[in-house]
């Protein structure tokens, strides 16, 4: 999250007159911000702040070049801390493993260059910097200005009409809305500052932070250098002298599942996530007796919001690899009767940061590499290199789908071949081109279920590598992360169990080597039109797919499926009955034994291919 400077105002000229141009408010927030209209503004800033929010306490400062708006943000919050900063040329994170990493994808470049455009007050220029500045009135009492600097995103700006202070800034970052106030103007290096700034992300009272001044120091400018993302990596982990280890792993539902001690329990079945960071669930951090801090908001497939905390780790064993003192997040993110077992936790970002890491979904092992062991024989039979650029903590990649630019995130903790993005959705009229798909629930995330419209594409590239008709989910929902205009496919392991994969963070490149025998049900969506949880002696129907054959079967919402073809549903796993939905024969009525209000039943199903084969 990148945060706004702290700056604006005492006493102005009223500002919200009608024939008031946007120049003069500018004008007007300049002579209130300063000393005096020859007031200074080059240098560096560096403001401090206590935080309190989310549960957390903590300060964040904030290291500013005034002229060119460099910046330097620090966050240490107890347990705690990360980074983000831009040099006038790349945005870079550290999150709070302490990994550091460029940030080049989604629309962090622009946020950051929005940013830099309010620290260094590039609207008091003559050209307002080279912004575009657009009059959206007056609201209540406050003149409201939508800018647009040059490189960066629109953002609304809100003065006050009787101070000319900056009280607002409203700017979209990723699939969330954030509000910034700023309020009781004091006056310190040479400037006023906001007492009080307070960031609203749309979650509610809950999620909402207070940041209060604790100092601001006027100091020489610093070189760029001193914003410029840091070399290294943590060294936080060991692994055998041969320099890697290879584990197995289940492909349950689609999803890469091995076996993790921590702090010397377990093993928990731990899901492996491009997608996502460490965590580790409620009945984990119970089992492990660990106290958890802070309740943050977390946003996923799903429309809700899920609510984490933080957790200290002091060993995640792997096969021979181990990570030492990892704060990890405590938060539900696949309740048992999505997956059909209990997930112990989640290995993402942090580990596959520190490690080169091959999953080979042939033969359902994933490899960690040490990156300086990773040799050139290892890259030439890796298979075809795809650069990527970083999107926070997500890999995404430039692609095509049906012909047309987009970028794709990789996610291996999306269990779908491809879900496309809804602006993406809109702004292509993908939906009008395929009117033989289905809408139908396709995935279950943080946030709940997923549901989108499910067609069959002609092509979909990553890099130079091109695969044929690949499923794709249209996403429908409003909010939830694929409501986000930064993205335009997510690309999950449903498409990438037809290679071996590796990823080499550290190079930002993917390699892509197709396996000889991609599995069965690669290519292929459900074919019996509904969407099953793990349920009470059996598998509960949680969506039924209108005019599908479960549909057309009588089968409801609510009914728990007890029998397939004679076979106990109790006897299977709840990753076998999806599968044998995704490829049952459709010459082939399927007996389906359930129980309705207490009642039991049984129905024939007869499946068939709810969107066209290529």
């Amino acid at each position: 999250m990148f945060l706004p400077l702290l700056l604006s105002s005492t006493a102005a000229p009223a500002i919200c007159a009608p024939q008031t141009p946007p120049v003069g408010v500018f004008a007007a927030n300049r002579r209130a911000v300063l000393d005096s209209t020859t007031g200074e503004t080059a240098g560096t800033l560096v403001v401090r702040r206590a935080y309190a929010g989310q549960g957390l306490t903590g300060e964040f400062e904030t290291t500013s070049d005034l002229a060119k708006g460099l910046f330097l943000d620090r966050h240490q919050l107890s347990p705690t801390g990360d980074a983000n900063a831009f040099d006038g040329k790349t945005a870079w994170m550290q999150d709070p493993s302490g990994a550091v990493t460029p940030q080049a994808g989604g629309d962090r470049p622009a946020v950051a260059v929005n940013q830099a455009f309010r620290n260094a007050d590039l609207w008091w220029r003559a050209d307002a910097g080279g912004a575009r500045v657009e009059a959206l009135g007056v609201d209540p009492d406050c003149r409201r200005l939508k800018v647009t600097p040059r490189g960066g995103k629109p953002f609304e700006a809100w003065f006050d009409c009787a101070t000319a202070h900056l009280t607002r800034v409203r700017e979209t970052q990723g699939f969330m809305i954030f509000d910034f106030r700023y309020a009781d103007y004091v006056r310190q290096a040479g400037r006023a500052l906001p007492k009080i700034v307070t960031i609203d992300d749309g979650g509610g009272e809950a999620s909402l932070q207070t940041l209060t001044l604790i100092s601001a120091v006027r100091a020489p400018a610093r070189p760029a250098s001193a914003y410029t993302l840091p070399k290294g990596a943590p060294r936080d982990w060991t692994l055998p002298a041969a320099g890697r280890i290879t584990a197995p792993f289940r492909l349950a539902n689609n999803h890469i599942f091995v076996d993790v001690t921590v702090d010397g329990k377990g093993p928990f079945p731990f899901l492996v996530d491009t997608g996502g960071h460490g965590i580790l669930t409620s009945p984990t951090v119970a089992a492990l007796d660990l106290k958890s801090q802070g309740a943050m908001t977390s946003g996923g497939a799903g429309e809700t919001r899920a609510t984490s905390g933080y957790v200290q780790v002091s060993r995640l064993d792997l096969a021979g690899m181990s990570m030492r003192d990892q704060t990890m997040l405590k938060l539900d993110f696949s309740p048992k009767p999505v997956e059909g077992f209990q997930v112990g936790g989640m290995l993402g970002f942090e580990m596959f940061r520190r490690f080169v890491t091959v999953v080979d979904y042939e033969r359902n092992e994933l490899t960690l590499i040490e990156p300086a062991r990773f040799t050139a024989a290892d890259r030439a039979k890796a298979g075809v290199a795809v650069p990527f650029v970083f999107y926070d903590h997500m890999p995404q990649v430039t692609g095509r789908l049906d012909g047309l630019p987009a970028r794709h995130n990789i996610d291996t903790g999306s269990r779908s071949e491809v879900t496309l993005a809804r602006p993406f959705v809109e702004r292509t009229k993908l939906r009008e081109a395929h009117p033989q798909g289905v809408t139908a629930v396709d995935g279950w995330g943080v946030g709940g279920p997923a549901r989108s419209y499910v067609i069959r594409t002609k092509s979909l590239t990553l890099g130079d590598v091109t695969i044929d008709a690949p499923v794709a989910g249209l996403a429908t929902q409003a909010k939830g992360v694929f409501s986000d205009e930064n993205f335009d496919g997510n690309i999950g392991s449903g498409l990438l169990k037809r290679f071996v994969v590796t990823f080499d963070y550290e190079h930002q490149i993917m390699y892509l080597r197709r396996i000889a025998t991609p599995p069965a049900d690669a290519g292929s969506f459900d074919r019996c039109g509904c969407w099953l949880n793990l349920g009470d002696d059996g598998f509960e129907i949680k969506d039924i797919a209108p005019g599908g054959p479960a549909e057309a079967a009588g089968l409801k919402v609510g009914d728990v499926v007890t029998a397939i073809d004679g076979a106990p549903a109790s006897g299977m796993r709840l990753t076998d009955a999806r599968a044998a939905m995704r490829i049952a024969p459709t010459d082939h009525p399927i007996r389906i034994g359930y129980r309705r209000d207490g009642a039991a039943a049984e129905v024939s199903l007869t499946p068939r291919d709810q969107i066209p084969r290529r």
